[in-house]
Order: C-alpha cells, then sequence, then structure tokens
C-alpha cells in the first residue's frame, strides 16, 4: 500500500498529465465516424500510449530520477546552508534600521502631523 500512495499520491497536481482519447480526440455533435473505427482508434491510441510511457520509464526513468535527486539536493543544500542564513542575516539589518526609522519618524514627523492634525481638526465640510 505505502508503494501503491507514492506512486499515486500525488494525483492533484498531476491531472493535468492525465490525457484520455476523449480529451485530444472529440468529435462534436452531428460528426462521428464508424463505431468500429472509433472503438479501434480508441485502443490505439491508449494501447501505443500505455507502452510507450512504459518504455520510455523503464530506458529513462532511473537516469533521470538519479539527476533530479541530485538537482533537488543541490537546491536544498543552497537553501540550508546560503539563503535562509543570507536571509536572516537580512532580517537583523533591517529590523536595525528599522528601528532607528521609527525613532526618528517619532521625533520628527509625529509633532508635525499631530500639529497640522490640531490646526485642521476645526474645519467642518
Amino acid at each position: 500500500k505505502v508503494a501503491q500512495f507514492l506512486r499515486t499520491g500525488y494525483r492533484v497536481g498531476l491531472l493535468i498529465l492525465q490525457v484520455d482519447f476523449e480529451d485530444v480526440i472529440a468529435e462534436p455533435e452531428g460528426t462521428h465516424s464508424f463505431d468500429g473505427v472509433w472503438k479501434v482508434s480508441t485502443t490505439s491510441f491508449t494501447v501505443s500510449k500505455y507502452w510507450c510511457y512504459r518504455i520510455l520509464s523503464a530506458i529513462f526513468g532511473i537516469p533521470l530520477a538519479l539527476i533530479w535527486g541530485f538537482f533537488f539536493a543541490c537546491i536544498s543544500f543552497c537553501h540550508i546552508w546560503a539563503v535562509v542564513p543570507c536571509v536572516k542575516s537580512y532580517l537583523i539589518e533591517v529590523q536595525c534600521l528599522s528601528n532607528i526609522h521609527s525613532l526618528c519618524v517619532r521625533t520628527f514627523c509625529d509633532p508635525i502631523f499631530e500639529a497640522l492634525g490640531k490646526v485642521f481638526s476645526s474645519i467642518r465640510v
């Protein structure tokens, strides 16, 4: 059951990859081929898609899995050892600058805006 879940557990993200014959070849109302042609075409499409996928998976599946494994390992390594520390140090510096900025605003701008607010508070519209 675990192996089956690992193979099918990501169905939500893979819904776009589910391609059936009717999704690709759709005959509109009033335009239909012979029933035999439709059945053979459906079977041909389904079987060729099935075996082509299996053969390509057998040939390229393991090498591509290794490549993608290395790729995501490198991304994880860079994220853990470079990106997160850089972001943390940036946030520490920004917090220091934010404290200085808010001190300047409270010291210089707040009194001006409070005075302007009191001046214009008596205006009735």
